[in-house]
């Protein structure tokens, strides 16, 4: 794949385009995806449709966030490496600066009531889009794969190491993914898997953090909202940076945020360490999809086509939807009052039975809760 024809656009325009998807690009990637190829397929003409289908397979290969990095991709398609730097920063920083600006009234030690019955409102809604996003990519991610045993399988791995295993989901990622890879090879997964277990390490608020970050950034797979049950145990459980509530309303402000849903990740460092640890946090996540683009966009086509990296997301992958799923069991433990599970309960029959939006069920949820606050209801701790 190579670059476009038609001449470069310069880093102004580059700057206003896709800075203007960054502040208007609600609803996660098919929002992203739909407002990118508007812009550099149908207005502009930059690209071909088959160029940008194309980008679009060839970044749902790589880890991390797909539609930050085709952002990213387009942008380098377009100006070459400094528009990349540009587009990539204009597409990020504008939700960016509203989730961490959000985060200082909902995780303060003491908000309004209002404000604490909003997020646990919109809170009690999550796990309900958590199980939305992960059926939505069931049925292609199905179509898709040639052994659907083993898919099951690691659908099910993937959903059971989401509900259970907390901070170690990572390895179940990388260990599906890996099984495959060795199947597709006839070689021996178990051989493959070991040299796995020795990427983890710790030590340091701060590198922890960035240790969290990197996982979202360059670990994960199938898409945004598996940062979740790759977050939760580590900000709430192991490191106690957050509470349940916390966390769940960091979940609620990636959602109704401009941008990726990766910026949440931004939230989490918040919590752990400040406006400094939500930048370091944000960085260290988006690193890698910067670097992927900046560093080897010019051999998108040939990943495209390898059968090791497709081999590999066909593991990797179902696991990923299956921890997203999963995740909906911790979120739903972590609701501390009845009336959450009713607004949990609503929430799923509006965004699964009717196909409601999810930024406007979680305004919902958050309008209801911020309703019972006001009455005198009970808040959770």
């Amino acid at each position: 794949m190579t670059r476009a024809d038609p001449a470069p656009a310069g880093l102004r325009t580059v700057l206003r385009e896709w800075g203007r998807i960054g502040c208007i690009g609600f609803g996660g990637p098919p929002a992203h995806i739909a407002l990118l190829r508007e812009l550099c397929v149908t207005r502009r003409r930059w690209l071909t449709a088959r160029d940008f289908e194309d980008a679009v397979a060839a970044c749902n290969l790589l880890p991390g966030p797909a539609s930050t990095q085709l952002a990213i991709y387009c942008a380098w398609r377009v100006a070459g490496r400094p528009g990349a730097l540009v587009g990539g920063l204009a597409f990020v920083v504008p939700g960016l600066v509203v989730i961490l600006a959000l985060s200082v009234p909902f995780l303060e030690s003491a908000p309004p009531a209002w404000v604490r019955g909003a997020g646990a409102g919109a809170g009690a809604a999550v796990a309900a889009v958590a199980v939305h996003a992960g059926i939505t990519l069931v049925g292609p991610s199905w179509r898709d794969t040639p052994d659907r045993v083993r898919w099951t399988l690691y659908l099910v791995a993937g959903a059971a190491s989401a509900a259970t295993l907390g901070p170690w989901l990572v390895l179940v990622l990388l260990a599906c993914g890996v099984v495959e890879l060795a199947v597709q090879r006839g070689a021996s997964g178990a051989a493959l898997i070991a040299p796995v277990t020795a990427a983890l390490a710790g030590g340091g608020n701060l590198l922890a953090l960035a240790w969290v970050a990197l996982k979202v950034g360059a670990l994960s797979y199938g898409g945004g909202f598996v940062i979740v049950p790759l977050m939760q145990a580590d900000s709430v459980a192991r490191y106690h940076w957050m509470t349940d509530g916390q966390f769940l309303n960091a979940v609620a402000l990636g959602q109704v945020t401009p941008g990726p849903v990766v910026h949440t990740v931004a939230v989490v460092g918040y919590a752990a360490a400040g406006l400094g640890g939500g930048l370091l946090a944000a960085a260290v996540a988006f690193a890698p999809s910067f670097a992927f683009i900046v560093l080897g966009g010019d051999r998108f086509d040939r990943l495209r086509r390898d059968r090791r990296a497709r081999a590999f997301l066909r593991g990797a992958g179902p696991a990923a939807i299956g921890a997203i799923l999963g995740s909906a069991v911790p979120l739903t433990l972590a609701l501390a009052e009845p009336w959450q599970v009713a607004v949990l309960a609503v929430a799923a029959v509006a965004l699964i039975a009717l196909c409601r939006g999810v930024v406007l069920t979680l305004l919902a949820a958050g309008a209801v809760g911020a309703a019972i606050a006001l009455a005198g209801g009970p808040l959770p701790g």
